[in-house]
């Protein structure tokens, strides 16, 4: 995907404020390989895209939300979660998070501003996180960064408990940055970044109400037999 770059010298973690006033910008860092200390800012011709209420779930990921297969939580684990999504994975032996990366988005994390959806399993009394995502939240925006799964589904599911935590909470935008063919098979769309400056100034603003209240909403059933089944009613009720 073509892409301005520009290149920077610094080596320590990447400011708070530098972060948000790239991404209220319409861009965001990068690095060229996990071990890379530089990084490089990126702005996309093309920009991916959920529409909140346009996510995709197909039959059998409802039945896999109502199931309660996973236990979902947010904000747990996020040093975690980012590095997971770091690490080496079939066909993709290399990352663009690095240490940098990873330093400068968990320092936003403990600034309120980068969150993560956890989807664990109990095996032998102990509960393995399987799959989750992370990403960028300011104003009615939530900017998603990365996502990783050990189990089938795993990252689907965190992406359906995401997408009904920002439309409960009165985020109006769902940047995903790059399109894959996996975001497609979810309801992404792709648009001209000059689209997506758009949305963005449209974006600004407080939300209706914390992303963690939210959670913790759907976490408590939301007035259903249990959290996926809470999740599976409002996404349908909302896309």
């Amino acid at each position: 995907m073509a892409a301005h770059v520009m290149h920077s010298p610094l080596r320590s973690p990447i400011p708070i404020e530098t972060l948000l006033l790239a991404y209220r910008s319409g861009i965001f860092p990068m690095a060229d390989s996990r071990e890379d200390q530089d990084i490089f800012w990126v702005e996309p011709r093309d920009r991916a895209i959920i529409p909140l209420d346009g996510l995709h779930v197909s039959k059998s990921l409802r039945k896999v939300l109502r199931a309660d297969k996973f236990k979902v939580t947010m904000d747990e684990a996020f040093e975690d979660v980012i590095r997971a999504c770091a690490a080496p994975r079939p066909g993709h032996p290399e990352s663009w998070i690095s240490e940098r990366i990873v330093a400068s988005y968990s320092a936003l994390h403990r600034a309120g501003h980068a969150h993560s959806i956890e989807c664990w399993i109990e095996t032998q009394g102990k509960r393995l996180l399987v799959g989750g995502l992370y990403g960028v939240a300011f104003d009615q925006v939530f900017c998603g960064e990365s996502m990783f799964s050990h189990s089938t589904d795993a990252s689907k599911v965190a992406l359906c408990w995401l997408v009904a935590i920002l439309n409960k909470a009165g985020y109006t935008l769902l940047d995903c940055q790059f399109m894959t063919d996996h975001l497609a098979t979810m309801g992404a769309v792709e648009m001209p970044q000059a689209d997506y400056l758009v949305l963005l100034h449209q974006a600004r603003g407080k939300p209706q109400m914390w992303l963690d209240a939210a959670y913790r909403e759907f976490a408590a059933g939301a007035g259903y037999s249990s959290p996926g089944n809470a999740i599976a009613q409002f996404l349908t009720q909302t896309s």
